[in-house]
């Protein structure tokens, strides 16, 4: 499925985009009012990556919070500029 998360099936959502007027109070101002909402999607930070399952590697669609969570493994890959053995 597209846009979704292969680990934790995180998918876009949907929200309000707040258009905004004034100085807040805090500033010194007389307050924040709004002038017009709107309809926005709020959509995963995907990142298509090489993933191991079992023993292959595949190419699945992973959000970041998954990737820095460590709840995927990486592909392994070999380091560049090694001879392999031909034994």
């Amino acid at each position: 499925m597209g846009q979704q998360c292969h680990v934790c099936k995180k998918t876009p959502h949907t929200g309000n985009r707040l258009s905004q007027r004034g100085k807040a109070k805090y500033l010194g101002g007389n307050g924040r009012k709004t002038t017009g909402i709107s309809r926005r999607t709020f959509k995963p930070n995907l990142q298509k990556i090489r993933i191991q399952e079992g023993l292959t590697s595949v190419q699945r669609r992973v959000c970041t919070q998954c990737l820095r969570s460590g709840r995927v493994q990486k592909a392994v890959v070999r380091a560049p500029f090694t001879i392999l053995d031909a034994n």
